[in-house]
């Protein structure tokens, strides 16, 4: 088995995890173990979030790769596939010349649904995160709209990577744009900040700060660093465009951030949101057969978990609570025979918890009406993404505490 060959594997495996939303820590030490069963023991493996470094041991020539940063991540079923095929690998069940042939197969996969079921669950994604912000009635129909031309211009941007810069902010001012242009005319009253977050879902960074933020706790200061500064950007992209739209339509910057809640639906609506995002969310991010009853699991337990904190603690620290009661179900059930991975439960449970909602409304406030804003604009959404991050991090020690006290008792 040559060195070559076996560092073509692990760099492509590493890239497909990275696209796949896992952290540098994780990558590494899943690499190091696969290129030990490979029979490289003495492998040093570096990761960077677009850039990956192998060699085959001390003095050794070193191979490096990029990940493009254009590079669409990888859909919920893909991510099944590969975490199934790293575990293999572990096993030493996959040598590199297949398990390189399977990482190329799992990227190449087409989505399991089909362009209008697509449109119609990005439609539905929009309209469940809609319910769970608690909307107004005017609000969800408005947010239906929006996120079916979102959809199709997620369609046809697909596979143009040129594009994948443009189309969040484009997305972003359209939406702002068509919203205040409904308003203006006397078609929809009053929306609002949270009405227009809706349709954006896919673009907001929530998983990428809050994972920046867990590897900065780790020690990974390069990774972590780079992970928030991309984040705060993406979130700067659309808060331009959410009021760049408001001002085409021709309102004040007060209008455009506003975020008011008068008319709620009642308390159903939320619970009735969660099951509408989560069957979307697998529906449209093409979740792996099987999964969609642990996706909802998991999103049940931290939407509870979110709404006991925000008692208990107060709003701020919900997130805390919510993470930190996901956290270990969605490690559990990876382990269960059939259970999928646990990134494929984690990713629509982030988006719920909308850390990078509550940014996008801080930013664009900050933005639009800097002489209204308050330190409070941007220290709140700051501290609800930390504690996010300090609460998966304190699910995950939980979880290992939990299964080394098993292991023990087990053991006598």
């Amino acid at each position: 088995m040559g060195d070559a060959e076996r560092e073509a594997f692990l760099l492509e495996l590493g890239g497909a995890l990275i696209l796949a939303g896992a952290g540098v820590a994780e990558v590494q030490e899943r690499l190091l173990r696969v290129a030990a069963a490979a029979g490289d023991g003495d492998a040093r493996i570096l990761v960077f979030p677009t850039a990956l470094i192998v060699s085959s041991g001390p003095g050794a020539w070193a191979t490096a790769d990029t990940i493009p940063s254009l590079a669409s991540d990888l859909r919920l079923d893909q991510i099944s596939e590969l975490y199934a095929l790293v575990e293999a690998a572990e096993r030493g069940d996959v040598g590199p010349e297949a398990g390189l042939a399977e990482v190329r197969r799992i990227r190449a996969l087409p989505p399991r649904r089909g362009a209008l079921v697509q449109v119609l669950a990005y439609t539905m994604l929009t309209v469940g995160l809609c319910l769970v912000l608690q909307p107004t009635p005017v609000d969800v129909a408005l947010s239906a709209l929006l996120g079916l031309v979102v959809g199709v211009l997620l369609l046809v941007s697909r596979g143009h990577h040129a594009l994948t810069i443009l189309v969040p902010a484009l997305c972003a001012t359209l939406v702002s744009a068509l919203s205040f242009e409904l308003i203006s005319r006397g078609i929809a009253d009053d929306a609002g900040l949270r009405t227009l977050i809706a349709p954006l879902i896919t673009f907001l960074p929530g998983g990428m700060l809050t994972t920046g933020i867990v590897e900065l706790a780790s020690g990974q200061m390069m990774a972590g660093a780079s992970r928030l500064v991309s984040g705060a950007v993406s979130l700067l992209l659309l808060a331009f465009g959410i009021v760049a739209g408001a001002e085409i339509a021709g309102l004040p910057r007060a209008a455009a951030v506003a975020d008011a809640h008068a008319n709620l639906l009642g308390g159903w609506a939320p619970w009735l949101g969660v099951l509408v995002f989560g069957c979307a969310a697998a529906a449209y991010f093409s979740a792996p057969r099987g999964a969609l009853p642990w996706l909802l699991l998991v999103l049940v337990v931290a939407w509870l978990a979110q709404q006991l904190g925000s008692e208990l603690i107060g709003p701020d620290m919900s997130g805390f609570v919510g993470a930190l009661a996901m956290t270990p179900v969605a490690l559990a059930i990876a382990r269960l025979p059939g259970g999928p991975p646990s990134q494929v439960t984690f990713l629509p449970a982030f988006w719920l918890l909308v850390p990078g909602a509550l940014g996008l409304i801080g930013v664009a406030t900050i933005v639009g009406d800097p002489s209204s804003a308050t330190a409070a604009d941007l220290v709140k959404p700051i501290g609800s993404i930390v504690s996010v991050a300090l609460g998966v991090l304190c699910g995950v020690t939980l979880f290992q505490g939990l299964d080394a006290t098993r292991a023990t008792i087990t053991r006598r």
